[in-house]
């Protein structure tokens, strides 16, 4: 019987070494993602204990909804917006295609709710790469008020959500709100492993973000809220036509003129499509590849937050030693508390619970798309090819419509 021989002792014992250094980093960073949870929380708390603004001092607001296609439960997400408990708004949407499918369940929200002001405009021109910010400079021109808020097409928004979001914008020093989001799964194993990747990934990583730095200097497309000569200030939308995270350089850019950027109390949906795993893949490449060059020292930080992969490879390197599985069960543990917490206490989300068995799987391929995504710059984007350098976008050619989605 032949037997692989064992690497040399110097060789093993550096990647012994190596392996429980990116462990106790994971460590690190989960427990200050559970520190970053405590501090939202309790600022939610004090917030949602403050008296209400008076009905007659919130003001009127105008929605933008860029529209690409029919999302998932799109027209749930739509007349959730359209019964809101909030006195004055208006809702615009908008398409870059006169032939988009959206356009007829637009309409057919018009006839549900004929009071509410609901302006569909089909934004005929290409004014950059980035076809939904394009969209966003046509629409603009339509919207009446000073308080504009920006959210994706695939959102579902509570009932209060609009009372939540404008409030913090009553202090002048906030420059924008932006919204925690939660996603639901389709029936796939694509969509489920999209869906833990938010609620165990993704919001443990901006909380912790929000501790470390001291607030919020970014935003996210699930809500946008800001004021018209706030955008100004920044350019407009026209300075963002050709950027990829144009959500996240919107928060950033307004941040960078000393307005705060404030976490909304309100937590909201997106529908996840059933994404077979090929597009599960090419939309965790987009998602790391966007992040890569939007936050790059945080992005190459990444690298130590894989706490699984990292206890398992110091596990076979230390060939099973008792330490190695005390450590490999502490972050295990852990990190499973992490995904509990998010879930239960930050997005009220049932779904990740009762999907928790796929943590290890979903935390096992994640280095991989980390790595990938420094191995070139193509992106798969609604239905587009682009590629992407320093956060901007060029074309490279059209997809095929079964891709695409965000």
């Amino acid at each position: 019987m032949l037997l692989m021989p064992s690497p040399p002792l110097t060789a093993r014992v550096l990647l012994e070494a190596v392996a429980a250094i990116g462990t106790v980093g994971s460590l690190f960073f989960y427990f200050l993602s559970l520190a970053g949870m405590a501090s939202f929380l309790s600022d939610r708390r004090e917030r949602l204990k403050q008296a209400p603004l008076p009905e007659s001092q919130l003001p009127p607001v105008s929605i933008l909804k860029p529209l690409k296609g029919v999302d998932p439960e799109i027209w749930d997400s739509f007349c959730s917006h359209c019964e809101q408990e909030y006195p004055q708004y208006q809702l615009i949407f908008g398409v870059s295609d006169a032939a988009d499918p959206a356009i007829e369940v637009v309409r057919k929200l018009q006839a549900k709710y004929p009071n509410p002001g609901i302006e569909l405009i089909v934004c005929d021109r290409v004014l950059g790469a980035n076809i939904k910010v394009s969209n966003l400079a046509q629409m603009l021109p339509a919207a009446r008020h000073e308080i504009l808020l920006v959210n994706d097409s695939d959102i579902r928004v509570p009932s209060d959500y609009l009372r939540q979001v404008i409030t913090p914008l009553a202090d002048a020093s906030v420059g924008l709100v932006t919204c925690l989001y939660r996603g639901i799964a389709g029936s796939t194993l694509g969509s489920r492993l999209e869906a833990l990747s938010i609620g165990t990934d993704f919001v443990p990583g901006v909380l912790s973000a929000r501790l470390l730095e001291r607030g919020l200097h970014f935003g996210f497309g699930s809500t946008l809220a800001f004021r018209r000569h706030d955008l100004e200030a920044i350019g407009g939308f026209a300075v963002l036509l050709d950027y990829l995270a144009d959500d996240y350089e919107i928060g950033r850019r307004i941040a960078a003129t000393g307005k705060r950027v404030e976490l909304s109390t309100a937590t909201v949906t997106t529908y996840l499509p059933a994404y077979s795993l090929r597009q599960f893949f090419r939309h965790q490449l987009r998602w790391s590849r966007t992040i890569r060059d939007a936050r790059r020292w945080g992005y190459a930080g990444l690298l130590f937050t894989f706490g699984l992969p990292w206890a398992l490879l110091t596990l076979l390197a230390a060939h099973g030693a008792e330490w190695a599985w005390a450590l490999f069960a502490l972050t295990f543990a852990v990190r499973l508390a992490v995904g509990v917490v998010t879930a239960e206490a930050v997005l009220d989300d049932r779904q990740v619970l009762r999907n928790i068995f796929l943590l290890p799987l979903r935390d096992l391929i994640a280095p991989f798309f980390w790595a990938a995504s420094f191995m070139g710059n193509r992106i798969h984007w609604r239905g587009d090819v682009f590629d992407l350098k320093d956060g901007r976008l060029t074309i490279a050619k059209a997809a095929p419509s079964a891709d695409s989605k965000k």
